[in-house]
């Protein structure tokens, strides 16, 4: 698929920019740009190589494919900037102009294709590492339940080695996986894994293990021909926080502090000021339409305005299309008996005091528009922890208080991962992941997966 793409870009630039190729010539070199063409395409080819772009750990999930493929083509196409400049080309600005957005953009969109074709060969258990996963019975739980809750990874649990462990009735409870042996010396555990034969070994933090031997357990499973997966203690951690050094044959692992420098939050909030004044603008014929039909659907105004929890705890007045009848406030408590939400979040799948204009603009999301304003003002952002209201924040315990940390957002990875079919614990998870992991292109993907998320309506009520 790369070596199609890359082909199709360079060629394709080729003739978009000259017509016939063959009159053309590089005007020092003396070279045709089709054979220039055909050696960037090969160098575009081999620079995704380099750069580990088709490296199997980092395919079908996260982001990190993506941004290798991004930094390969840039990385190529500075070099190709560098070499003109140095040797004094003339080479075609026109001809890098399309090439590279256009090859980069379809190397994107060919991965995406691949990746969904991926995941369905996942759904069925195929195209995935079968793992035995190594610990104490709690760590072994632990880590086969958080691969299994992403088998878009590929990683399936398929067995327990708990060194040392005795089992039992109570140490098994809740381990639905064969456990394949308990042995604490290398030659043991590598002789059992041999007989096993999975495609990785997982070693949980909860191990109780010698250094020597895992060392010697590495060289063996290296031998085997069988992954070696190390599963440190750190959960919700994103990689560009975590920063490995070697020290004395020692792989000391450093968790940077949680922290939007000023720089990130120029970035974000420049972003925000941007996107928001754009959306508005685009969206403008819609947002009329949209306060036409609240106005002649039901009585009352156009907005529904309410208080709600801000950055370190500040209130802000939070803007929406009203979607309800106007003594909707007073009628809340009747209905808290029919709650179908979380713990802390009240959600009722039929509401009686929704309107019918209300029904719809909720299924799409479409009342959260005016929120727009709030981001243009500064209240909000464009992504972000929901904003609570200050009854929910009241139940806060310290760990969702740093949820406050940060502007609420009009989307989040609360709102794109299930929204109201999420339990508090969950949705508390990923706001403060989010949180601690903030990054550009974290908002980015968000963003395009609200998209996926309002059209689908999963968890929209």
């Amino acid at each position: 698929m790369d070596a199609a793409v890359v082909l199709w870009a360079t060629v394709g630039a080729l003739i978009a920019r000259f017509g016939v190729p063959e009159t053309e010539r590089l005007s020092v070199s003396g070279q045709p740009y089709v054979a220039v063409s055909l050696v960037l395409a090969a160098g575009w080819w081999a620079m995704l190589s380099l750069r580990g772009s088709r490296e199997p750990t980092v395919l079908g999930h996260g982001t990190e494919e993506y941004k290798r493929v991004v930094s390969a083509s840039l990385i190529l196409f500075g070099l190709v900037a560098i070499v003109s400049y140095a040797l004094q080309l003339d080479t075609a600005r026109g001809y890098v102009g399309v090439a590279l957005p256009a090859g980069l953009t379809m190397l994107l969109l060919a991965r995406m294709i691949v990746r969904c074709l991926l995941h369905i060969e996942r759904m069925h258990g195929k195209s995935s590492l079968h793992v035995l996963v190594v610990g104490s019975t709690s760590g072994v739980r632990h880590l086969a339940d958080s691969l299994r809750a992403h088998p878009m990874a590929g990683y399936i649990p398929a067995g327990a080695y708990l060194p040392g462990v005795e089992i039992d009735a109570n140490t098994t409870d809740g381990l639905d996986l064969p456990i394949v042996g308990r042995a604490i010396e290398a030659d043991e555990i590598i002789a059992d894994i041999r007989l096993f034969g999975p495609d990785a070994v997982a070693l949980s933090s909860s191990m109780q293990l010698a250094p020597e031997t895992i060392r010697a357990l590495g060289w063996a499973l290296a031998d085997l021909n069988i992954r070696l997966i190390m599963a440190p203690a750190l959960t919700d951690v994103a990689g560009p926080r975590i920063h490995t050094q070697p020290v004395a044959g020692l792989p000391l692992i450093h968790v940077s502090t949680p922290n939007l420098e000023k720089g990130q939050r120029l970035v974000k909030r420049t972003t925000d000021i941007f996107g928001a004044g754009l959306l508005i603008v685009a969206l403008s014929p819609l947002l009329a339409l949209i306060a036409t039909l609240v106005r002649v659907d039901s009585q009352g105004p156009v907005l529904f305005r309410q208080e709600r929890v801000g950055t370190a705890g500040q209130n802000f007045e939070m803007f929406k299309f009203r979607s309800m009848e106007l003594n909707a406030e007073a009628r809340l408590e009747l209905l808290r008996e029919q709650h179908e939400g979380n713990d802390v979040l009240f959600k009722l799948k039929n509401d009686p005091r929704v309107t019918t204009v209300g029904r719809v603009l909720r299924k799409f999301s479409l009342d959260e528009l005016p929120q727009l304003f709030n981001v243009l003002g500064g209240s909000m952002s464009l992504v972000g922890p929901r904003p609570p209201l200050a009854a929910e924040v009241e139940r806060y315990d310290i760990r969702a208080h740093r949820r406050l940390l940060v502007r609420p957002g009009m989307t989040g990875l609360w709102q794109v991962s299930g929204r109201s079919l999420l339990s508090w614990d969950e949705t508390v998870r990923l706001d403060l992941y989010y949180v601690e992991n903030w990054s550009f292109l974290s908002d980015l993907a968000i963003l395009l997966r609200t998209f996926k998320a309002v059209v689908s309506r999963h968890g929209a009520f």
